[in-house]
């Protein structure tokens, strides 16, 4: 039970609501035009959740190997290798295996949504397939991990929002459609805004190994504007979304999601010590997976 409990904490728990936020997004679309399949939506699920455990623990690897997760300077909750409780070895072959866990479901998900009538679209999401992969593992591991070099948001806005908005819909209709685009972009301005909040509580032990996040770029003041654009410009193009979609007042029931999300930027405005950015990680991640719900569930009523 001790082991378990060691690799449920490994795997960061917290982190996988928010990788689900665009497939509920796109299944809730694809449910409004008439193409949801419930399988798809299951494998859609099991498919990124794998995805999101492989990045959390190659970048659990990455970090401790470059001498980034160290008791001096780590903010955040302490690491699985950096704690000692699973080895280099150990993560490595945990990274390995979670790699065929991701290639089994993607081959299913994929042959599940296009069988052998669409096979120029199986192609293409094999090889989105690879990037996510190569993404989840160069984000921290090698020599070249843009993750060093200011590239993580870019990385999140397109796997987080982009690919698994507009992606995840694709698998179900089997086309494109611009109602994807908006709320896409929605969940990727979001969930980029999750990333920054992690690399401004953690730019001054960064800063030190040499991690150069865009947090790390911009500085603290710069960094906290930044962070204001992604969040509200989450906002105005999902309040973009539901004007120009508009059909009932359901439809705007995400709303309520603006709540937390300006009481989250009136927190991170009035803080001074980067420590107190880890609070609010939480607090965005869940408000970005509510607002898929409401977003969704206002999208059906």
């Amino acid at each position: 039970m001790k082991n378990i409990s060691i690799w449920l904490s490994a795997i960061r728990l917290r982190t996988l609501p928010l990788s689900i936020s665009g497939i509920i997004v796109a299944g809730s679309l694809a449910e409004y035009n008439g193409v949801f399949d419930a399988l798809i939506f299951t494998l859609a699920i099991a498919a990124t959740i794998s995805y999101q455990i492989l990045s959390n623990l190659a970048n659990d690897y990455g970090d401790f190997e470059k001498g980034t997760d160290n008791d001096q300077d780590r903010v955040g909750p302490t690491r699985a290798i950096q704690s000692g409780k699973i080895t280099q070895y150990e993560m490595f072959h945990a990274i390995r295996l979670n790699i065929l866990i991701c290639i089994v479901l993607t081959i299913f998900l994929i042959f599940t949504a296009f069988g052998v009538k669409h096979l120029l679209l199986s192609f293409l999401f094999f090889f989105f397939a690879f990037l996510s992969v190569r993404a989840a593992m160069k984000y921290t591991m090698g020599n070249n991990a843009f993750g060093y070099k200011g590239l993580g948001d870019i990385y999140v806005f397109i796997f987080f929002g982009l690919l698994s908005v507009i992606g995840c819909y694709v698998l179900f209709a089997k086309q494109f459609d611009h109602v994807t685009i908006l709320p896409a972009i929605t969940i990727g301005l979001l969930s980029a805004g999750v990333l920054n909040l992690n690399n401004m509580r953690d730019a001054i032990g960064d800063l030190k190994s040499n991690k150069i996040t865009l947090a790390v770029k911009l500085g603290f003041e710069k960094a906290k504007n930044y962070h204001y654009f992604l969040i509200l410009g989450g906002i105005v193009a999902s309040l973009l979304f539901g004007v120009l979609y508009y059909v009932s007042p359901f439809n705007l029931i995400f709303f309520i999601a603006y709540i937390p999300l300006f009481l989250h930027l009136k927190r991170v405005k009035a803080i001074t010590n980067p420590v107190d950015f880890d609070p609010e990680l939480k607090k965005l991640a869940l408000s970005t997976v509510l607002l898929a719900l409401l977003l969704g569930a206002g999208h059906l009523l």
